[in-house]
């Protein structure tokens, strides 16, 4: 067997450096061009980040880490998991992913703790586990064409039964990868990489002991090649010393997230991840090559944490960036030019890797959480306030961004266009909004957020201490990709940001608009941030930033107000003993940037697409009157958990990632279910999330069902 490369890299971004696998998803799906066209722009980008990381010098090749959609849905794929009913579909994958007209997508969720969502599997009783290694064994050929000898990826067996929640079929599952590794090492393939984030989270003895066994059956497999298990986003812990004692050659470990490994791991190769894939900061040569020193084993690699699938392409393609922010950034192409010097043990002095990330001030007194009375006299204040009738109807936030809108902002940025004719612009979609609501007879209206590029970015803009880029995306899911923003200083807010659209949209109608504003942790979890501070101390620099902006909202008379927490799961810690204390402390940066509004002032949350049910007190614990929550994507998994919730609750009816139209007689279904587990009073009628990424047709269809199934059941109380 040839050693493990001595530099090499998880896993490499893969939507395009100007996200060209986004608009030619786009394309193929809205018909506009053939799956073979599709096809080749893959292709495309696959030889350039091949060539690109050999022109940087890095031995160690990944392949199969590409994807139309997702990683982990492929693997269900290469597993034979595709439930029947999308057999017939014309295209099963994406059928699986994003639905058809009469066929609902598979459940989406967050991929631990990032903001990247995946195709959770699909493994009934009926699933028949058969092999299909066409797409890993083709772009083995497809980059040996092209001159180079590469590692596929794969998600390992145990992660992958244990996010279908099927570990009684790993058995069966272990059958395919058998099969699999005899593939790949027919097709000379030295190395395997078996991606098993799993195994940093709290495991059970039953689940050690399935990761053992699994191990020992693909270690004992006769032809095979080399098995490298990676684990990542925290440290292995108790995962790892059984890992240590199956046949497999090489451990990745992620020592920017967890630590050196205590025990010795001779004849083994571990593979050292310690330049941050999760980050866009430099990394220290010295802290890097002492955590390499450190590590006991017989042989060491040089690689990032995790798959540099979470960070931008290049800072190079940065050039508004104030240089001084840019000298301490290392985007994917970077850090790939940082694992290759420090595999050669000659990383070349850099100042600009140890300047500390910026300036620190003390962090400010906590406010008070003077405002807020319980929330049975809250409720009575605002019923009587507000007078909504019962089962209200209302939206997330955002409605379709269309492309004049980005064409607009885009003119505004080139100086082609004045920002007082941008802002007509704005105000003419806002009204649109504004009637269409009226006219579908919505209860509680958005302005659709036409002025926003983002929900982070756009607040990021707007506050002190943050930096955005032109081309920094990261792929979210999909074709959906965000740039976040780089949070590097102290965070305050010169002036208010939110006023002038609300209140112009309130002056439109006599219906009760919603003022739009993202909470502290969702506007940190969704940064790259500074480093240089405990991360509660920088979400509660945010809180009292948000805090600022509810309460000028309130003073300009806008009655509801909902400042989304949707990453409140995500940033969950993996192990349990840390999870109390993170809970705690986002819990209290939620409601000191909401507790000085006024009884009578209804505040709203929203959170979507993280199995929200595992934290649901903490959730109850943010204090808001109304929660609106994914559910109608996962089948209404959320509904078994929220008996005891004692607020409102908006249980989401219409599933928006997925481009079909909800019929009336399903959106009832669901929310009679609702009803089912909480009185009418406290129930609202709402989609999962926003409807930013749907079409103004798609939208108008599905709310007129979503206001007639609630008009329908409202009616019968």
């Amino acid at each position: 067997m040839s050693p493990f490369p001595t530099s090499t890299v998880l896993g490499y971004p893969r939507i395009g450096p100007r996200r060209e696998l986004k608009r030619a998803l786009e394309s193929y799906w809205d018909g506009r061009a053939t799956r073979d066209e599709l096809d080749r722009v893959g292709a495309q980008l696959r030889e350039r980040t091949w060539r690109g990381l050999a022109g940087l010098g890095l031995e160690g090749l990944p392949s199969n880490t590409f994807s139309m959609y997702d990683q982990v849905l492929d693997t269900a794929v290469l597993l034979g998991a595709v439930p029947a009913r999308y057999r017939a579909a014309d295209d099963p994958y994406f059928a699986m992913a994003r639905g058809t007209e009469g066929l609902a997508p598979l459940r989406m969720t967050k991929w631990f703790d990032t903001n990247y969502h995946y195709i959770v599997p699909e493994v009934g009783p009926d699933t028949v586990f058969k092999l299909d290694p066409g797409k890993p064994l083709s772009e083995v050929r497809e980059a040996r064409a092209l001159g180079y000898e590469t590692r596929p990826v794969v998600v390992g067996p145990v992660t992958f039964v244990l996010l279908a929640s099927a570990l009684d079929r790993l058995d069966e599952v272990l059958g395919c990868y058998e099969e699999l590794l005899s593939a790949l090492a027919a097709e000379g393939v030295a190395w395997v990489q078996l991606d098993e984030p799993a195994l940093v989270a709290d495991r059970t003895p039953e689940e050690l002991a399935a990761v053992r066994a699994a191990y020992e059956r693909l270690g004992a497999a006769g032809a095979r090649p080399g098995l490298f298990v990676a684990t990542y986003f925290g440290d292995a812990g108790e995962a790892l010393p059984v890992l240590a004692g199956t046949p497999v050659e090489a451990i990745g470990v992620d020592l920017v997230r967890g630590g050196v490994p205590e025990i010795d791991l001779p004849g083994k190769t571990v593979v050292a991840g310690v330049v941050s894939g999760r980050d866009v900061w430099r990394t220290s040569p010295e802290r890097a090559l002492a955590a390499l020193a450190a590590v006991r084993a017989g042989r060491v690699t040089v690689s990032t944490s995790c798959s540099l699938l979470h960070v931008p392409y290049d800072v190079a393609a940065e050039p508004g960036l104030d240089p001084a922010l840019k000298e301490r950034l290392a985007f994917a192409e970077q850090k790939v030019a940082e694992v290759v010097a420090l595999s050669q043990t000659a990383f070349p002095p850099s100042t600009a890797a140890l300047v500390p990330p910026g300036p620190s001030v003390a962090l400010p007194a906590p406010v008070a959480a003077e405002g807020r009375g319980p929330y049975a006299e809250r409720a009575a204040a605002q019923a009587e306030h507000l007078r909504l009738p019962p089962l209200p109807t209302t939206t997330i936030g955002s409605f379709p961004q269309t492309g004049e809108l980005r064409a607009a902002r885009a003119a505004v940025a080139a100086g082609t266009l004045s920002r007082d004719d941008y802002e007509r612009r704005v105000e003419a979609e806002i009204e649109r909004v504004i009637r269409l609501q009226e006219r579908l007879g919505l209860d509680v209206l958005v302005h659709g957020e036409p002025e926003r590029n983002d929900m982070v970015q756009y607040f990021a803009e707007h506050l002190d201490g943050f930096a955005v880029t032109a081309n920094g995306w990261v792929q979210s899911y999909g074709s959906r990709c965000t740039r976040p923003p780089i949070l590097h200083g102290d965070v305050g807010r010169p002036s208010p940001i939110t006023v002038r659209w609300a209140t112009y949209a309130q002056s439109l109608t006599d219906k009760p608009v919603k003022g739009m504003l993202t909470g502290p942790v969702t506007i940190v979890a969704w940064s790259f941030v500074r480093d240089d501070l405990p991360l509660r101390d920088v979400v509660f620099q945010v809180a009292d930033a948000v805090r600022e902006e509810v309460s000028d909202l309130e003073a300009a008379g806008v009655q509801i107000i909902q400042v989304d927490e949707p990453a409140l799961r995500e940033l969950l810690p993996l192990r349990r003993a840390a999870q109390a204390d993170y809970l705690e402390w986002a819990v209290a940066a939620y409601r000191r940037a909401t507790s000085g509004a006024s009884d009578r002032t209804q505040i709203h949350t929203h959170l979507c697409y993280s199995d929200a049910d595992q934290i649901l007190a903490a959730i109850d614990g943010l204090d808001a009157d109304v929660t609106t929550i994914e559910s109608a994507r996962s089948g209404g998994r959320i509904l078994g958990a929220v008996e005891a919730f004692g607020r409102g609750l908006g249980a989401g009816v219409y599933d928006i990632h997925s481009p079909r139209v909800p019929s009336a007689e399903e959106v009832e279904e669901l929310l009679r279910r609702t009803l089912a587990v909480l009185p009418a009073e406290r129930v609202w009628v709402n989609p999962d999330c926003g409807l930013k990424t749907r079409t103004y047709e798609q939208v108008e269809a599905s709310l007129a069902n979503v206001v007639a199934a609630a008009r329908d059941v409202r009616a019968g109380l």
